[in-house]
This record gives structure tokens, C-alpha cells and sequence, in this order.
């Protein structure tokens, strides 16, 4: 008996092999999952990662960074992230209001004294940044603006100053009395952006950076300031509204056209590993130091298990909870989330802008990826 006491430890698995284990289940049948949507659905490619309660981040790709040259996934990739980028906004804004620099209940229009294009806006005199952040404002969004795109293609070198944004709606009727309704706007986080810059005194994305993409070594996340994003995967235009639009959107690594122009409407390129470490510091609270999230997931309801709060869509599902954000952009679209009753968190990205390309929406696709791992964290 006491002889095989003595070599009972060595029967008895490390807990690093233990976890070397499960990390190996979780992406194993995550690959198999996406691979599978890959052949039944003949998308370009997807990028995907998994963030553990313990911080473990599992990335899993399939399909193809560039398909016509057949090049594969790789998880270090960038793709634009689209609207997602308005996470980094509130959590800036959010910054400032813990530094008490500014105050969420005060009137956009009291940081444009002087200007007065900004009372062009619809309802510019009553906005406050709190209706701009939880996108009940009234404002209409300058990206759907008709000759808004067919500007940005006639030039597609021009770099678009906020003003000159906001300007394809100037004298627009408001679509309700501020704070009275919700409709989502890019053009609320354009005002945003720009407040930040007057209240930091820093640009916007010097400030993101510095406060809040530097400090958690999300190297992989960068500005999608210009045509030529470093690590951008090849985008395919398949989505309906852009029929005229070139069916890639990079010739020899430069964008057909700026995209620039969205800033702090989404405004990053980012690897799905840095996208779903992203969601898991955020909404743990833990993207810089001070009291935020309460604040954040104060959300107003838009549809049946859906409320929004200051950047951020608040879900119920299946699996609890589901705080995250989508994003879309011409040639790809994204979705991150955090399951807050599950400490995991997850990103799915495709280089293709059609969001059915999967045959089930982004965030059902996130959601599956999700249950892999609880249900092997459960194991």
C-alpha cells in the first residue's frame, strides 16, 4: 500500500497538462465549428478568439485572409472592426468622467461655444453627451446620407474632417426630441470624438491609445486612419447596398477608398485575439482604474431582450447575459461580446461584409463559440 502511495503522484495529471488539455478541447471544436460553416457556406474567411476566466485567450481561424491567392487565416490578421470602434470612444469618455474632466449630463453644444455651424445639427441646443453615448440624441447619421459615399469614393485620398462630416446633415429634421427616442447614429460618436479631443486636449486616438490600448498590450488594434492599414486582410464586397463598389477592397494593400472617414463612428482594425481581450477588460471593468460599468450598462430598451447602454448592445440569451457590440464596414463585419455569468469572452470576425454569410447572424455564430468553452469549462 505504501509503495503505491509513493507513486500516486505520478498518476495523478499537472493541473498545467489539465489546462493544456482544455485549452486544446475548446479550439479543436471551435475550428471544427467554423471550418464546417466555412464548406457548407463558401465565405471568404473568419477570424475568431475566445477569452477564459483565467485570461487564457484561445484564437481559431478558418478560410482565407486573401482567397484568391489562397492565402489562410492567420490569427495575428488585422480586419476593420466597423462600429465596435465605438467601445473605445465610451470607455475615453468614461475616463475623462472618472478624471471629473467631463460631465455626461451637460450639453454637447457648451464645448462648440463660438461655433456656429454646430447649432446646423438637429437639436444641437438640447443634446447632452450622456443621449449622444446611449445614441438618444435625434441626430441622423451621416453615413446614409445619399451622396455621402459617392463623395468618399470621387475622392478617395481625402481625409474628412469631423465638420465636414456632420455637415451632409446640417439642417436635417431631428428623427425625435432629444432624449425622447432611440435611434442608432455614427454621427452621435463623431460629436463624441470631438469632444474628447477639446476636453483631453489630445487627439482622439493618441488618447485611446495612450489610456487605454498601451497599458493592455493590445498591439494588434489600430487606427483605420488611412488607406493603407499595416496587417489588413483582403476585404470582399458582397452585400447588396455596395453593388458599384469594387468586389475587393484592396489593390496592392491600399483601400479602394478612405476609411477614414468613419473615426469614432468604428474607426480600427484589430486581430480577434486583441478584439475578445478587448471585451473581456472592458466589461470586467478592468480598462483602467476607477468605477465605470454600472454607468456603462445603463441601457435603454430598443426590441424584445435588447437594451442599449453607453456603447455597448446589452443582451439576454441563452447563456445569460451578453454585453458586446457589432460592427460593419464595407468588405468585412464583427461581433464581440462578454458572458459576464461565465467570465468568457468572445470575437468573430469576417473579411466579407455580408453578415448572413455564415447562415445564422454574427452574434448566434459568437454565441456557439461561447458555449464551446462553457460547456467544456464545465466538463
Amino acid at each position: 500500500m505504501l509503495a503505491l502511495l509513493a507513486f500516486l503522484p505520478l498518476l495523478v495529471p499537472s493541473s498545467r497538462a489539465v489546462h493544456d488539455d482544455l485549452d486544446e478541447r475548446i479550439t479543436d471544436r471551435s475550428a471544427q465549428f467554423l471550418w464546417d460553416l466555412f464548406e457548407k457556406r463558401d465565405f471568404p474567411g473568419c477570424s475568431a478568439a475566445l477569452v477564459l476566466p483565467d485570461g487564457t485567450v484561445l484564437p481559431v481561424t478558418a478560410g482565407y485572409a486573401d482567397r484568391d491567392r489562397e492565402r489562410e487565416m492567420a490569427p495575428e490578421d488585422r480586419l476593420l472592426s466597423g462600429s465596435i470602434g465605438k467601445t473605445y470612444v465610451t470607455a475615453a469618455a468614461n475616463h475623462l468622467r472618472h478624471l471629473g474632466k467631463l460631465d455626461f449630463d451637460g450639453r454637447a453644444l457648451d464645448h462648440f461655444e463660438g461655433a456656429d455651424w454646430f447649432l446646423r445639427l438637429p437639436n444641437a441646443e438640447e443634446v447632452t453627451i450622456r443621449q449622444l453615448l446611449r445614441h438618444r440624441s435625434g441626430i441622423p447619421r451621416y453615413v446614409f446620407q445619399p451622396d455621402f459615399l459617392p463623395a468618399c469614393v470621387a475622392e478617395p485620398d481625402k481625409t474628412w474632417r469631423p465638420e465636414e462630416l456632420l455637415a451632409f446633415i446640417f439642417g436635417h429634421d431631428p428623427l425625435h426630441p432629444a432624449g425622447e427616442g432611440w435611434a442608432y447614429s455614427d454621427t452621435n460618436y463623431i460629436v463624441l470624438g470631438m469632444i474628447i479631443e477639446k476636453v483631453s486636449g489630445r487627439p482622439f486616438y493618441d488618447y485611446v491609445e495612450e489610456h487605454l490600448l498601451r497599458p493592455h498590450e493590445l498591439g494588434d488594434t489600430v487606427p483605420s486612419d488611412r488607406r493603407r492599414i499595416p496587417g489588413l486582410t483582403q476585404g470582399y464586397v458582397e452585400n447588396d447596398a455596395f453593388a458599384e463598389m469594387p468586389e475587393r477592397v484592396l489593390a496592392d494593400g491600399t483601400f479602394f477608398l478612405n476609411p477614414q472617414f468613419e473615426w469614432c463612428g468604428g474607426g480600427y482594425a484589430a486581430s480577434a485575439s486583441d478584439l475578445a481581450r478587448w471585451a473581456w477588460l472592458l466589461y470586467r471593468e478592468e480598462a483602467f482604474d476607477g468605477a465605470y460599468l454600472e454607468e456603462m450598462l445603463d441601457g435603454v430598451a430598443i426590441e424584445r431582450g435588447v437594451e442599449y447602454g453607453q456603447g455597448v448592445f446589452l443582451r439576454s440569451t441563452r447563456l445569460g447575459p451578453l454585453h458586446g457590440h457589432d460592427g460593419f464596414m464595407i468588405g468585412f463585419c464583427a461581433t464581440m461580446g462578454y458572458l459576464p455569468d461565465h467570465e468568457v469572452a468572445v470575437a468573430l470576425m469576417l473579411n466579407t461584409d455580408n453578415s448572413g454569410a455564415l447562415g445564422m447572424g454574427l452574434d448566434q455564430a459568437a454565441l456557439q463559440l461561447a458555449s464551446i468553452a462553457t460547456e467544456e469549462l464545465e466538463r
